[in-house]
């Protein structure tokens, strides 16, 4: 075999390693609330030094923007920058459906799975799963989510149209089954960092009272949402 034929069989068989290593990862949601919608959902594949979130840190300005207001563009633009895929479902979801997203992951770059989106209505909830390393064997693996508080925004329970980080309130309530005029149930959060959210208070005065949330229907308990994760193809995706 001739130096230039040798060369591109080894280009070849690069190529050909590549392509096997790829795996198409399927991830449905399913929100398991009573009341609660999530904001579009950001499904994200990257690597092992890139988080969403983290628990017990403070959040970041575009985790601030999701968890606030349910803008993903930013941590979206996070991941890419970092050389890894996302995806969405694009919409609302409501309590008991499901959302699917397939990522195409290759090589270490996409070796970890997180989901995030703003849980509705909340003033800084969020539903989140952080760097999960995806499994490696092709196969169904299931997983439940808890709510996050990202320690943001005091939660009042007002639904005033806010929304944007820095600004008071929730933005609506999809499923319309909110008050109005509530005086507010907290002040700011004694844990400023991301941490487990203690859920809504609510009441049951649609107008007026201390909450615009009714403790009927937004109350939950953990975990929020339940993640399916099937694996449809092998390949080496190390990251350690």
């Amino acid at each position: 075999m001739n130096k230039r034929l040798a060369t591109l069989a080894l280009a070849t068989g690069v190529l050909f390693a590549a392509t096997a290593s790829a795996r198409d990862v399927g991830v449905e949601i399913t929100n398991l609330t009573n009341g609660t919608y999530f904001t579009p959902l950001l499904v994200a594949a990257h690597n092992r030094n890139t988080h969403l979130f983290e628990l017990g840190a403070p959040a970041s300005a575009h985790l601030q923007a999701m968890a606030e207001g349910g803008d993903i563009s930013g941590l979206m633009t996070d991941v890419e920058a970092a050389g890894g895929v996302v995806g969405s479902n694009g919409g609302l979801l409501a309590p008991g459906d499901s959302a699917s997203v397939v990522l195409a992951v290759r090589g270490r770059s996409t070796a970890r799975l997180s989901v995030v989106a703003m849980l509705l209505p909340t003033n800084d909830g969020f539903v989140g799963l952080d760097a999960l390393r995806i499994p490696k064997r092709r196969g169904r693996y299931t997983y439940y989510l808890n709510a996050y508080d990202a320690g943001t925004e005091a939660n009042d329970e007002i639904i005033n149209g806010g929304g944007a980080p820095g600004v008071p309130g929730i933005p609506a309530d999809p499923g319309a089954n909110g008050g109005t005029n509530g005086s507010g149930v907290a002040g700011p959060d004694q844990n400023p960092n991301v941490h487990i959210h203690r859920g809504v208070l609510g009441d049951t005065d649609p107008v007026g009272g201390a909450s615009d949330l009714d403790s009927r229907v937004h109350r939950w308990l953990n975990p929020v949402a339940r993640v399916v994760v099937t694996v449809r193809g092998s390949g080496h995706n190390d990251d350690d």
